[in-house]
């Protein structure tokens, strides 16, 4: 099989002379009647806008049709069976009704345990000024505050005590207020 030559195909052809002027008289006679064409695509267009404005005028006198329900006649259909229910049962099968509506029920409370009086503790310092300055803040949230000074083995101390509180519950809502103002460092403390 003989290979073919691609490159060769794709290029164009010398035109010849005769087929050369054949095609401009085409060409030039096409030309002519492209030329002729806009008028025909006027009137073609005008024609069409003037259709749709008719349509739309002839749609707006047509008088609305009115659509009253036709009352119509109910088809025969199969008599519908009633869905009856069984008959109740004379005696109840469960017996628990009966009990239960006897039955008595006992429940033992146990007391709660009341916390003792509570005090919070906000601060620890070693100097009695660091104390003071911490007391302010304290005071800035609306809370009384005392400033305890401590011996121990290891030195004095100076704390800061909020309290008594009755309980542990009224302590924890003044350190939640606290810990809204920025102290975190306040403890819970039974007061003895």
């Amino acid at each position: 099989m003989p290979q073919k030559d691609y490159v060769r195909a794709s290029r164009p052809k010398p035109a010849n002379k005769n087929q050369s002027n054949t095609r401009n008289s085409r060409g030039s006679r096409a030309k002519a009647v492209s030329a002729n064409k806009p008028w025909l695509l006027i009137a073609l267009s005008s024609f069409v806008i003037i259709a749709f404005v008719f349509g739309l005028w002839f749609l707006k006198q047509q008088t609305p049709v009115n659509t009253d329900p036709v009352a119509t006649t109910p088809t025969p259909t199969k008599p519908q069976t009633k869905d009856e229910l069984p008959p109740k049962p004379v005696a109840e099968p469960y017996q628990y009704i009966q009990e239960l509506e006897n039955k008595e029920v006992t429940v033992e409370l146990t007391e709660q345990r009341r916390s003792g009086p509570a005090q919070l503790q906000c601060g620890s310092f070693r100097q009695q000024s660091q104390a003071e300055a911490m007391k302010a803040q304290i005071a800035f949230a609306g809370i009384t505050a005392d400033v305890r000074r401590t011996e121990g083995t290891n030195g004095v101390w100076y704390r800061i005590i909020l309290g008594p509180y009755e309980s542990r519950r009224a302590a924890t809502v003044d350190m939640n207020r606290l810990r809204q103002m920025g102290i975190n460092t306040c403890q819970v403390r039974n007061w003895a």
